[in-house]
């Protein structure tokens, strides 16, 4: 998305236009409230600026708001955290419509467990046992602030709110959670993967497809606040 944007940008706006996104996601994750910051020499109005934009941007990329920044604002360095959601399909049959937006998991989850399971995440820890190993050169220490499992019939979907998140980490979470809610693992299961720091004793990947930014926190005086811990 963001090599879209900055080619449409630049073609509107001049070639020294800068787009610098909050968060980079995997291929095939959703981002329904990413936020970019956007310098340009060019004399616009924000609301002028996203008409531009979305008028050359393809339908499946739109610019919801623009508003002016503060000089030197920079949307990935401001930002003090992400909201992540993933959905979950239980259905016996997929969802045709769902299909590109969830994981399809034909069997009923336990919620109760699965939520028992995730409380041992919350709060600040070393998450290298949910770290892809490309991004194992990073540091582990992440602050997880909320972790919420929401089921409405046959449609589940787990939130994840952290200050920063390690390579496939919400995917690695997502997949641990499943295991526990599938019944192949106890509840407990998932604080002793947390305190091995050993990838290979956690679950599997969650597919891409599930997972979806749904918001870029930022401190009060930002562009978003931060809600309380």
């Amino acid at each position: 998305m963001q090599g879209t944007l900055v080619e449409k940008a630049r073609r509107r706006f001049g070639a020294d236009t800068r787009v610098t996104g909050a968060s980079r996601t995997d291929a095939g994750v959703h981002a329904l409230r990413q936020v970019a910051s956007l310098t340009t020499t060019a004399r616009i109005a924000a609301v002028g600026l996203r008409g531009a934009l979305n008028a050359d941007l393809p339908r499946d990329i739109r610019v919801l708001d623009a508003r002016e920044a503060p000089a030197g604002f920079d949307a990935r360095r401001a930002a003090t955290g992400k909201r992540y959601a993933f959905l979950i399909d239980t259905g016996p049959i997929a969802n045709p419509l769902l299909a590109r937006y969830a994981w399809h998991i034909p069997q009923a989850l336990d919620v109760g467990a699965m939520r028992r399971a995730l409380v041992a995440l919350r709060g600040r820890h070393d998450f290298g046992a949910f770290c892809a190993a490309p991004g194992r050169e990073k540091d582990p220490m992440c602050l997880v602030w909320a972790l919420h499992v929401v089921r409405r019939k046959e449609r589940l979907v787990i939130l994840l709110s952290a200050d920063r998140y390690l390579h496939h980490m919400a995917r690695n979470i997502v997949g641990s959670a499943v295991d526990v809610g599938r019944g192949a693992r106890d509840a407990d299961w998932l604080g002793a993967v947390l305190g091995s720091r050993d990838r290979r004793r956690a679950g599997p990947t969650a597919p891409a497809q599930g997972l979806a930014l749904v918001r870029v926190l930022y401190p009060r005086s930002g562009v978003l606040e931060r809600p309380s811990p």
